[in-house]
């Protein structure tokens, strides 16, 4: 089995840059996001308006001033800016799909799956969500989420990771259906408890991260330095994986539903020879 470099995933939802001083600072996003050093970062409520300052257009001052590859997945409009989830990648970004996870009248919701490719040849998916605040919104969201146009995607060849502002403090359906898919990260274990919002005085858990079990998890943190603690209500919470297995190995390894697990062995049954 040929073990591949570490990957190093965050999620961090940055409250339009505004900070818990009521100041509105990209720059001061940028220097949280350079103290994580990560591959792969997930932001959550990002405003990007092409041809503005860096205030307004925040996905891209964030990818210039760190060199990162950037896409956006627009959720809604604000006032003239596009305003959802961000992905940036050290690695190149192959293809980008922008899921609509809104439900009825509620606020406008999205999923932002990038995919990239990392030495040497290994594919991965990664998902990028901020889910709504209401239960029955969140338990639609989630089966939207599992299903076969998104994470449960034929298609999907990599290895997938899933990471974003879940809004499921209670651990409740949504948190249920999506660990029937995929490995949920136990912060409860790494960190020692179970709280990751506010960055001041985590009193909740909102944001999460999934992954393949084809993943090794290495190392959680909950990241509260100085600059990340004032520069939104939410801290960054940073994974760090071993990829452990082949394209082909992680498609098979993959978490399946228990009827889907049941069908699967009932055919190996009948199909071994005698």
């Amino acid at each position: 089995m040929n073990k591949l470099p570490h990957l190093r995933v965050a999620t961090y939802n940055i409250h339009k840059s505004r900070g818990l001083d009521r100041q509105v600072d990209p720059a001061r996003i940028v220097k949280v996001l350079r103290e994580l050093n990560a591959d792969i970062i997930a932001l959550q409520e990002v405003v990007c308006l092409e041809g503005g300052g860096s205030e307004l257009n925040q996905g891209q001052f964030f990818a210039d001033k760190l060199s990162y590859h950037y896409c956006l997945g627009e959720a809604r409009r604000l006032h003239d800016a596009s305003y959802g989830n961000a992905l940036l990648s050290q690695t190149p970004i192959h293809a980008m799909t922008n899921y609509d996870l809104t439900w009825r009248r509620h606020e406008r919701r999205a999923c932002l799956r990038i995919d990239i490719e990392l030495p040497p040849g290994h594919l991965l998916h990664v998902f990028n969500v901020h889910l709504g605040l209401t239960f029955t919104e969140r338990r639609y969201q989630a089966r939207k989420l599992i299903g076969a146009e998104i994470l449960g995607n034929t298609t999907l060849t990599g290895t997938r990771v899933l990471l974003g502002d879940f809004n499921d403090w209670m651990r409740g359906l949504p948190s249920r259906l999506l660990a029937t898919h995929l490995e949920s990260v136990d912060i409860r274990h790494h960190l020692g408890h179970r709280r990751t919002y506010p960055g001041v005085l985590p009193l909740i858990h909102l944001d999460h991260i999934y992954f393949d079990p084809t993943m090794q998890l290495e190392q959680l943190i909950l990241h509260r330095s100085p600059t990340a603690l004032i520069a939104s209500d939410h801290v960054p919470l940073v994974a760090e994986f071993s990829l452990l297995k082949t394209n082909e190995e992680a498609a098979w390894g993959r978490k399946k539903p228990p009827l889907e697990e049941k069908k699967r062995r009932r055919r190996d049954l009948f199909s071994r020879g005698h």
